[in-house]
């Protein structure tokens, strides 16, 4: 199975927020951090915002940080939010699927795949904190007039 692009810049934008758990950041500051599409980035954001993942605080000194604790973020759940869906192959149109085992094999794996990310929060992610923010350049800049 292989997650969508969107699905792996939202789990980069909660990992760099619970790097900095004590302060706002901004998307600029994020896409040079991954070195990827600012435009992207808020698309994920805005969707993440509205799904009660992040707070954003508009104003000059504002910027983005996580809404929930990342022991209550749920990495399956959030699979589930950010992807439209799971078919690891398309049956649908295949001439054999009426009689098809494979289908529910894949079906089955799904199903474990999520079951797996269930077990696992963001926090469980998080266990090396001090290595991410070496990666991530140090303490991060302030955020002077960067909006998100």
């Amino acid at each position: 199975m292989q997650l969508t692009r969107y699905t792996d810049y939202s789990i980069r934008v909660l990992t760099h927020l619970s790097t900095y758990p004590d302060r706002l950041s901004c998307i600029a500051e994020i896409a040079r951090a991954f070195n990827i599409s600012q435009s992207h980035l808020m698309k994920v954001v805005q969707d993440l915002g509205q799904a009660g993942y992040l707070e954003t605080v508009r104003g000059r000194k504002g910027g983005i940080r996580l809404r929930k604790a990342p022991r209550d973020i749920n990495l399956g759940a959030l699979v589930r939010h950010t992807e439209k869906h799971f078919d690891v192959v398309q049956c649908s149109d295949c001439l054999i699927a009426p009689a098809c085992v494979v289908t529910n094999v894949f079906d089955q794996a799904t199903k474990a795949f999520l079951a797996v990310l269930d077990q696992y929060t963001l926090a469980d992610a998080m266990t090396r904190r001090q290595q991410l923010q070496r990666l991530f350049g140090g303490a991060a800049p302030p955020l002077s007039g960067v909006r998100p």
